[in-house]
């Protein structure tokens, strides 16, 4: 069994307008039973609450930022973990919800805990399914962003890759809507990208690519095989693990 990560962020899962994608949210469990029939053991991280919980709400006041993100979380994580059941069911696929904080990841009785939990998921074929637990992480408690966090759950359970799924192929040598930019296809360990981060975020999304990068150079170095993919390609998971002209920036791990 091969171990990975899979992140799926805001902008991947959402239309233009905001709204829970569903056709691509269903693509990306097709592709999930693919990975698990050769062999893969995935843990999910996915962002989508927010935006599932503002199409399904509407506030008659006005709320501020963390109310807003509390409430919509609140209300969009139990629709997008009930969709990822329904839809993961078709395939015979067990899920578990995993909600989590920044504190869980300081080692000791939280962080083994946390871990314990996701090993005996994994132990009996359930893939979880994590995300950061909006309802009560807010200022400095929150994570970065989903990257971060995929990237401390794949050094936390040992994964062999995390792939960072976003909204373009990878990482450009300039700016993506450039005809001139070109995808880096590979970046060697301590091989450094800052010139070509572009520091704009995603709409949303609390991230962006820089996050992405940061994040990515942090795992390889904890030997850790790391993908930036585009989310909106087609079967793009499969292709990933079986084609390696897929385009995607491949993050070589340092040899622990």
């Amino acid at each position: 069994m091969h171990r990975i990560v899979v992140k799926v962020g805001s902008n991947v899962l959402t239309t233009p307008s905001g709204k829970l994608d569903i056709t691509r949210l269903s693509s990306l469990v097709d592709q999930i039973a693919w990975l698990k029939e050769h062999r893969y053991e995935v843990i999910l991280v996915s962002s989508g609450a927010v935006a599932c919980g503002r199409g399904e709400l509407k506030v008659e006041y006005a709320l501020d930022s963390v109310e807003q993100r509390q409430l919509f979380s609140a209300i969009g994580q139990v629709k997008l973990v009930n969709l990822y059941y329904d839809l993961f069911r078709e395939y015979g696929i067990h899920i578990g919800q995993v909600l989590t904080m920044k504190e869980n990841f300081e080692k000791g009785e939280q962080y083994n805990n946390q871990r314990q939990c996701m090993e005996v998921m994994l132990d009996n074929d359930v893939i979880p399914v994590v995300n950061e637990n909006d309802t009560v992480s807010v200022t400095e408690l929150m994570f970065t962003d989903n990257d971060e966090l995929a990237g401390l759950i794949a050094q936390m359970m040992g994964a062999e890759t995390l792939v960072l799924l976003s909204n373009i192929d990878g990482i450009y040598t300039g700016n993506p809507s450039d005809p001139q930019s070109e995808v880096i296809r590979t970046v060697q360990p301590d091989e450094s990208l800052d010139k070509y981060i572009q520091t704009t975020k995603s709409s949303a999304g609390r991230g962006g690519m820089e996050s992405k990068y940061h994040t990515a150079r942090t795992v390889a170095k904890a030997g850790i095989k790391v993908i930036i993919a585009n989310g909106k390609t087609a079967d793009i998971l499969p292709r990933l693990f079986q084609d390696n002209n897929t385009i995607h920036t491949e993050f070589i791990p340092t040899k622990c």
